[in-house]
């Protein structure tokens, strides 16, 4: 799983617990994503937001390599590593203010939102280069419709150049490497606002992404790119992050889980010295891990994916939020 999510709580917590020494103590939520929905939101739609997502809008291509630099994209639109800084120790990705690439009206994270659905991306909260010291949070757009700042024209390194300074300006992020870049452009070219609706998440949704982007790892590999396969091996690793968040109580898919991210951290640390055997790794881990998403969808009607479920696991004093300095 993502030990940075664990990491990260626990610094919350201490923050908590040395701010509001006197109050009540507040429960954790059984979820970090609802840290930054908006309290005033009714429960049942909040519950709504957290069991289900708006249908993901990709124009269908067919091109094999541009299908390739969409799912390396897809894969690190949803892992705050990508990010870095407190966007990262947070568990804040591109996907938390775009979910499916969309926007996201809910969204409300202290000291960089303000009303719901706004974000201050000149935040000195994330950023140590763009920060101004005003609060001047604006609209987060849905990207597949109504962002000034996308070109669709493949010739245009406009959206490239944009991408690069949000990553490592906006939020502190590491200098990408190209290939995730790359990617990353060609998944939001490839969103359109074409489809409505929502999709339920799930736990076989989520081992779908996690093995997609152990596959875009691999790719990487073979192509002697271990700095991307390092990037999107960890972005898997999110993924199972979150989905071990969602099976809460269950021991047993706790320990499938905890085999799976240990085998990920010991080939993510071997892909430098050694890309074959950890491409080979790789792929007996997707096999391995194929094996076991049985057992997620078996155990999922007993999960945090279903709104019931995930009702009766409710903070009673309602979500802890982070504090606005948060410790390394």
């Amino acid at each position: 799983m993502d030990r940075r999510w664990s990491l990260a709580a626990r610094a919350l917590g201490a923050g908590l617990a040395l701010g509001l020494a006197a109050a009540a103590p507040v429960p954790a939520p059984p979820l970090r994503e609802m840290r930054w929905i908006a309290s005033a939101l009714p429960r049942a739609d909040t519950l709504r937001m957290l069991t289900s997502h708006p249908a993901e809008c990709l124009t269908p291509t067919a091109d094999p390599a541009v299908a390739a630099q969409i799912a390396v994209g897809r894969a690190m639109f949803s892992a705050p590593l990508l990010l870095g800084g407190q966007a990262a120790r947070a568990g804040i990705s591109c996907a938390a203010c775009h979910v499916a690439g969309r926007g996201n009206p809910q969204f409300a994270f202290p000291g960089v939102s303000g009303p719901a659905g706004t974000a201050d991306v000149t935040s000195s909260l994330f950023s140590s280069r763009r920060g101004d010291g005003v609060f001047n949070p604006r609209p987060i757009p849905d990207l597949a419709i109504d962002s000034p700042k996308i070109s669709r024209d493949p010739a245009d390194p406009a959206l490239r150049r944009f991408i690069h300074a949000l990553v490592v300006e906006e939020f502190d992020g590491l200098e990408p490497p190209p290939r995730i870049l790359d990617g990353l452009v060609a998944y939001i070219r490839a969103l359109r606002g074409t489809c409505v609706g929502t999709i339920a998440r799930s736990g076989a949704g989520d081992a779908d992404n996690a093995m997609a982007a152990i596959s875009a790892a691999r790719a990487a590999l073979a192509e002697g790119d271990a700095a991307s396969a390092r990037l999107l091996v960890g972005a898997a690793r999110s993924t199972l992050g979150r989905i071990d968040e969602r099976f809460a109580g269950n021991p047993g898919i706790a320990r499938r889980l905890a085999r799976h991210d240990d085998e990920l951290r010991r080939l993510r640390a071997m892909a430098v010295q050694d890309p074959g055997a950890t491409r080979r790794g790789l792929a007996r881990w997707v096999t391995g891990f194929a094996r076991d998403a049985a057992a997620l969808r078996a155990a999922e009607p007993a999960s945090l994916y279903v709104a019931a479920v995930l009702d009766k696991h409710w903070p009673t004093a309602g979500p802890a939020v982070p504090p606005k300095d948060v410790a390394p």
